[in-house]
């Protein structure tokens, strides 16, 4: 049989679809399984979005799409960033993508030649190194742990900076720790990005409405406009108007880089879908309170679970300041052994043996690059948050 490409063999399956398959195969043996494992708002599309995509269909908008974006969702994007970071960008410096995702890995695949160094702060999203990889670069992660509130300093940035260096990635709100960094710190790293005027600056800013207790977003290049023309802002409709599946990202960065990554989108999959477009555009365009009425949501589910969590033996979590996950330590839970008998040496053993006897679907830590922490969506509804966090518990409980 011919072989396969052999960047492969860097490439992982995403642990969080591992782990979203495994429960499902438990599912349909009749067994009834708590996921906690996809990052995806359990909200619906707010109805004026789809009833912008009906009606573009209805109206013939069923063909080819333009490649970078419709005119119509270009310009509401652009009134996005005016209206919520205070940015101006022009019609050549705007990107429609397939998911957020995909403006990454244009980004990547338009700028990172074989050997460079892309900075990305750990905890991360598991696709950020392999996509780097893919791309022919090398990843290079900078520890955040939790008693830094899971956030980049900016001596550990300083320290990473190599000549080799392309890029430096930031995605606060965090996925999968929810941590994400006030002004005062966003200039700090600003401050050290100024020194190195070479390096390109990613910043995933998926999750930005979902911040709670008063906690203001702010994106980098928003905070240090000297810092603008080499940023590439990711973001969607995906987590903020619960529109994961209709695969709409958009990016913003300076007119070169879109030029590339736009040439790179026209060799992979061109333009999104039409009728997709059309919604996102009523998405961004429309009423805006059920934005903040979701994050109210969430910040009650995120208070129960951090709640409940802390009162399971073994387990520490920390209360993040936005997205939707915790990811709380479970060093306590190490070295013990399950009542069905599994010996919890790593996050893996425990997410394994949590599934296996307490029927509870969470994403090992090891899997975003720290351990022994293990990530928990709280994406989903407050009835099955409860009975997975009491089932949590039990199953710390019976640790010996």
């Amino acid at each position: 049989m011919p072989a396969l490409a052999s960047r492969l063999a860097n490439v992982k399956v995403s642990a969080s679809v591992a782990m979203t398959i495994k429960a499902r195969e438990l599912a349909a043996e009749g067994v009834k399984v708590v996921s906690l494992t996809t990052g995806e708002p359990d909200f619906d599309t707010p109805p004026h979005a789809i009833e912008a995509a009906h009606k573009a269909a209805l109206a013939g908008q069923t063909k080819y799409p333009p490649q970078g974006g419709t005119p119509e969702l270009k310009a509401a994007v652009q009134r996005k960033f005016k209206r919520d970071n205070n940015l101006d960008y022009s019609m050549d410096e705007i990107l429609v993508t397939n998911g957020g995702k995909q403006g990454i890995f244009n980004a990547f695949m338009a700028t990172v030649d074989p050997g460079d160094e892309v900075i990305i702060p750990s905890p991360f999203w598991v696709s950020y190194a392999d996509m780097v990889k893919v791309a022919g670069g090398v990843p290079v992660t900078v520890s955040c742990p939790q008693n830094n509130g899971f956030k980049l300093r900016p001596e550990d940035l300083e320290a990473a900076i190599t000549p080799k260096t392309k890029w430096v990635m930031l995605n606060f709100p965090n996925n999968p720790t929810g941590a994400a960094c006030s002004r005062s710190e966003m200039k700090a790293l600003a401050a050290v990005l100024l020194k190195h005027p070479d390096i390109w600056v990613l910043t995933d800013d998926m999750y930005e409405h979902l911040v709670y207790d008063g906690f203001e977003f702010c994106t980098i290049a928003e905070v240090e406009p000297r810092l603008k023309d080499r940023t590439l802002i990711i973001n969607g409709a995906s987590k903020t108007y619960a529109m994961t599946g209709w695969r709409v990202g958009f990016c913003a960065g300076p007119a070169s880089l879109i030029k590339g990554m736009f040439n790179m989108q026209g060799q992979a999959t061109s333009g999104v879908s039409t009728v997709g477009q059309a919604a996102a555009v009523a998405a961004l365009d429309g009423p805006q309170e059920l934005v903040k009425e979701r994050a109210e949501e969430y910040r009650r589910r995120r208070d129960m679970v951090v709640e409940m969590l802390n009162q399971a033996p073994g387990v520490a979590c920390h209360k993040p300041e936005g997205a939707f996950y915790v990811f709380p330590n479970i060093a306590g839970c190490i070295g013990k052994t399950s009542k069905g008998g599994k010996k919890i040496e790593t996050d893996m053993d425990f997410a394994v043996a949590l599934l296996d006897e307490a029927h509870v679907a969470v994403v090992h830590g090891a899997a975003y690059g720290m351990s022994p922490y293990v990530r928990i969506s709280y994406a989903t509804d407050m009835e099955s948050l409860r009975t997975a966090c009491l089932s949590i518990q039990e199953f710390c409980k019976g640790l010996s």
